[in-house]
């Protein structure tokens, strides 16, 4: 823990803003090498101090302390109360009363639940985690908050993550300890929900989707011309690729909204499950869920090429058979956009072509140079002002890409995106050195994210 870390927490404990036990959590909360921005960003987020010119001072002081020989005072709370690991969730301000639900019955559960989604949702939270053996949590601006203060028992966990089920779907999920499903709010918003077994029990995990669709620029993307060239095209594919949470569903249902709006095509999506509904405007948008709608994705994909589409989107790419199809359907005059769950353009091609066997490598690869028609790869960083801001990689499938995919050299994609700005196309370092450059992230967040030591070494304090 860097020493401006434990000043910044003294200085919070110090003007009332905190507790000792609170300043220890939130300090324990932080990677090893965050610095006093970091715990700003979390009084920030949990609305502990919402005067940025306090917290400004706060990190000016911290980090002037931090450098001068000085011994920062210890975290641990006077009162000797144990202090949870680094990896717990900060105690945030919003606290819910979870003492009652053992005595509830399946109705009072059920309407339970109902109301600590609302108040997730009126926190402007992403995520509620309801994990048996530990306090429920949720996910705010990237920050985990805890909002119960005891761990739910195995019973507790139970009841509240299977009383929205039907007697129908308690039974599917009690037998293959794995259920995903979508659930309808009141005033149209919905919540993708995932619920698993563990060792200590029942787990659920309560995703927010965004109250409503928003343009691609609205979302942070700068290249939405790229963006709009791309969803011209009447075949080829699209890939919108990103770790998990990096909002690829978001940008999967925008790309659905925009073409939905300006072209008149039937689009079939096959997601698993359906999180964003949309209403038919110039287009005829036809929405399936896997498990629900249809057996598979693989399944859906092969009816929907006898259903006459001009769109086929596929919520996740996700095995050969997918894979497979989805390329074969680029080919014959449909345009496909998928997702992925890789971190880059080219592991995102790699990872395409791998899942072939030997024997239809040279097939494939001939395929995919001909079909692709763009990459959109991105990652959502904390922003320097609070909350999260889009990095995004863009791969355009030129002449150049095209022959390293054909000849096996998918190596050299990165040069291909340095030297390809004049179509549109951007590496994921240049995109974060851009939002340094412009202040939207801090130096330690980019130091962190950008890989390439040239780039990096642009950046204050980056080894």
């Amino acid at each position: 823990m860097k020493n401006e870390v434990k000043w910044i927490a003294s200085l919070s404990i110090n003007g009332n803003l905190i507790s000792a036990k609170i300043a220890a959590q939130i300090a324990g909360s932080l990677p090893a090498d965050a610095g006093a921005e970091a715990f700003a960003a979390v009084l920030y987020h949990q609305k502990i101090v919402t005067d940025l010119d306090k917290l400004r001072r706060l990190v000016a002081d911290a980090e002037a302390l931090g450098k001068t020989p000085a011994v920062p005072p210890s975290l641990a709370p006077a009162d000797g109360t144990a202090v949870k690991p680094a990896t717990s969730p900060a105690v945030g301000a919003n606290v819910i009363d979870f003492s009652g639900v053992s005595a509830m019955n399946a109705a009072q559960a059920k309407d339970f639940m109902l109301g600590l989604l609302q108040a997730v949702q009126k926190m402007g939270a992403s995520d509620l985690h309801l994990s048996s053996g530990t306090e429920p949590f949720v996910r705010n601006m990237r920050v985990l908050e805890f909002i119960g203060d005891t761990p739910l028992s195995v019973d507790d966990a139970n009841k509240l993550n299977t009383c929205l089920l039907s007697a129908a779907d308690v039974a599917r999920f009690e037998a293959k300890r794995d259920f995903d499903y979508a659930l309808a709010m009141e005033g149209g918003r919905r919540i993708r929900i995932n619920l698993m077994t563990q060792k200590d029990g029942v787990t659920g995990t309560y995703r927010i989707v965004p109250e409503k669709i928003r343009p691609p620029a609205e979302l942070g993307f700068k290249n939405t011309e790229v963006i709009k060239k791309l969803l011209s095209y009447h075949n080829g594919l699209i890939l919108v690729t990103g770790p998990v949470g990096a909002g690829k569903t978001t940008t999967l249902n925008s790309l659905i909204d925009e073409l939905n709006r300006t072209r008149t095509d039937h689009i079939i999506t096959v997601e698993d499950p359906i999180e964003f509904l949309h209403q038919s405007q110039k287009c005829v948008v036809t929405q399936r869920q896997a498990g629900q709608h249809t057996e598979t994705f693989a399944t859906a994909l092969k009816s929907a090429l006898r259903e006459d589409p001009d769109v086929i989107v596929i919520g996740e790419l996700r095995d050969l058979e997918t894979i497979e199809m989805a390329v074969t359907a680029s080919e014959t005059g449909h345009l496909v956009i998928g997702t992925m769950h890789t971190s880059d353009a080219t592991t995102t091609l790699n990872r395409i072509l791998d899942v072939f066997p030997p024997s239809q490598q040279s097939q494939i690869r001939a395929m995919v140079s001909e079909s692709l028609r763009g990459i959109i790869c991105q990652r959502l960083l904390p922003a320097a002002g609070g909350g999260v801001v889009l990095a995004c990689e863009m791969l355009v499938n030129t002449l150049a890409v095209s022959a390293m995919i054909r000849d096996g050299k998918t190596q050299n994609v990165p040069n291909a995106l340095d030297t390809g700005k004049r179509e549109g196309m951007i590496s994921m370092d240049n995109a974060i050195l851009g939002l340094w450059q412009e202040k939207k992230i801090t130096d330690e967040t980019a130091a962190t994210n950008i890989t390439n030591r040239l780039i990096r070494q642009n950046i204050p304090g980056a080894r």
